[in-house]
């Protein structure tokens, strides 16, 4: 009281209102960006991160640079694929086989996409245990397994060994001639 009597005294107001409401306004903004502080990390925790968004991106590839017989390795997802630039040899060859001599029978254009016979693009694995076959290699054009002796033909066909099926083909599409996009189909004609 005895310093509402004082400011009385000299004639100004009591600056206790004024101190008051900052008091107000500072303790209600500090509180407001700590709420926003604790509550970012949970909010920005609910999205995928980099490495997710990216794991499941598609994946272009130019097919320039690759000549005829080359076999160019790239990862999508973490897995290996090929992709490889069959020769006109290659093609008439793997052509002419007769499904009877597959393991896992398979038609040549159902390796290939329509228009692109020339290009071939699967997953990078055997069959078998998942080990690396090596390009080139083998009875059959193909790829051969040096761990446990599976061979595939040019556009990996299982031939011989113990690998049960072909080399998978991912999901991919031209873009253009020049162009492939591994990751995405092509989109269907509306």
């Amino acid at each position: 009281m005895a310093n509402t009597s004082a400011a009385a005294s000299t004639g100004t107001a009591a600056p206790d209102g004024t101190r008051r409401d900052f008091m107000f306004l500072a303790t209600g903004a500090g509180l407001a960006v700590g709420v926003g502080a604790v509550a970012w990390p949970f909010v920005a925790s609910m999205a995928p991160d980099a490495a997710t968004i990216a794991a499941g991106a598609p994946i272009d590839v130019d097919l320039t640079p690759i000549t005829d017989g080359q076999i160019v390795n790239v990862f999508w997802r973490g897995k290996l694929i090929f992709v490889r630039k069959l020769t006109e040899k290659e093609v008439t060859d793997m052509k002419a086989i007769p499904e009877s001599q597959l393991s896992d029978p398979a038609p040549f254009g159902a390796r290939v996409k329509k228009g692109h016979d020339q290009w071939l693009v699967v997953y990078g694995n055997c069959t078998h245990l998942g080990c690396v076959p090596i390009g080139h290699q083998g009875n059959f054009e193909g790829w051969a397994c040096p761990c446990h002796g599976s061979q595939f033909d040019a556009v990996g066909r299982v031939r011989r060994g113990p690998a049960p099926i072909n080399l998978p083909i991912p999901p991919y599409s031209f873009q253009t001639d020049a162009k492939i996009r591994i990751g995405e189909e092509a989109k269907a004609a509306a």
